[in-house]
């Protein structure tokens, strides 16, 4: 099988994680080069996982011949620049959401992509499981008639003031961390954008988001709201990952985790009567790995497409602009 050979732009906990393993199991992709800014981590990475390459500047690894692919699991401030530079050194680029700020930056990278003739996709693992392909499918096949209603819910425990989603200057708080998670799940599903969208939050010292509520109208009957916040107490974590599907003849509740894997389970109830639905799922980061290597050696088109990305993008602008989350970026 041809393999494509990959490039990890930074050491970050779900490179370390969640990605890496992923691609370790990721049969079209092979463990290439590893970068960093801090040598000892960068070694740990490459005894760990057996990477051939280790860089302690990321400059360096994108000038490496040999890397086909960048995964960049780099601060949310970094995404904008790393992911150009990619691009410009003619690299195809995953990189984690959110893919860039503001809607208007995700709109450069995707013009630079298409310029360079090279990929770009916003690494939303849990979107290649096939458990959201079940539940998209239970949609549209109307099996518990026309949609009227979605809620969505992530929440997580709190964090120091010293990481990075607790600061401004690194486009922290709970909308760029974890309401992308609502807003990506709930546009999956309905496939097009709000007409309305309207929102309140609760700020940190540090101005970045810890709480936000948020509803959507998006016509014909169809509403749909989500809540997001790191508001748990910190000494332990915890998270709580919910999504509501309200249709006319029923309803879908899940309590799967975002990029869970195993036999998850769902509830569908049409006319009254409940059946739990089981479906067998790998590892997410694993699918999105080889979806892109697909995408390089067999032309297929990415699961994650600009205009899906885009499309959230738009969205995620207008749910900071009406809480008030403000961004300075020219």
């Amino acid at each position: 099988m041809d393999k494509v050979k990959w490039g990890v732009l930074g050491t970050a906990g779900i490179a370390m994680g969640c990605t890496i393993p992923g691609m370790v199991q990721a049969e079209n992709c092979e463990l290439y080069a590893i970068s960093g800014r801090n040598p000892e981590k960068v070694n740990e990475f490459k005894n760990k996982f057996g990477f051939v390459k280790a860089y302690s500047d990321y400059d360096s690894l994108l000038q490496d011949e040999e890397v086909c692919a960048i995964y960049i699991p780099l601060p949310n401030q970094l995404h904008y620049e790393w992911v150009m530079k990619a691009i410009e050194a003619g690299k195809h680029v995953l990189c984690e959401k959110p893919l860039a700020p503001t809607a208007k930056q995700v709109a450069e990278l995707f013009e630079a992509a298409r310029r360079k003739g090279v990929i770009l996709m916003e690494a939303f693992a849990y979107l290649h499981s096939p458990y959201i392909d079940a539940l998209k499918q239970e949609i549209d096949n109307q099996t518990f008639g026309e949609i009227s209603y979605i809620m969505s819910a992530f929440m997580t425990s709190s964090y120091n003031k010293t990481n990075i989603r607790m600061q401004k200057s690194c486009y922290g708080g709970a909308t760029y961390d974890l309401g992308c998670y609502c807003t990506s799940m709930i546009l999956r599903m309905l496939e097009r954008e709000p007409i309305t969208v309207q929102g309140v939050a609760e700020y940190s010292d540090e101005q970045v988001d810890l709480f936000t509520s948020v509803i959507m109208n998006f016509g014909n009957g169809v509403r749909a709201s989500f809540n997001c916040g790191m508001n748990f107490e910190k000494e332990m974590y915890r998270r709580y990952d919910q999504l509501y599907i309200h249709g006319s003849k029923g309803y879908i509740k899940s309590d799967t985790e975002f990029n869970e894997e195993g036999e998850l389970s769902y509830t569908l109830c049409v006319d009254g009567k409940e059946e739990i639905k089981t479906v067998s799922v790998l590892q997410n980061y694993r699918l999105e790995v080889e979806q892109l290597g697909r995408c390089i050696i067999n032309k297929e088109q990415p699961h994650i497409s600009e205009e899906f990305s885009s499309m959230n993008a738009r969205t995620l602008d207008r749910v900071l602009s009406e809480i008030g989350y403000p961004i300075h970026i020219k």
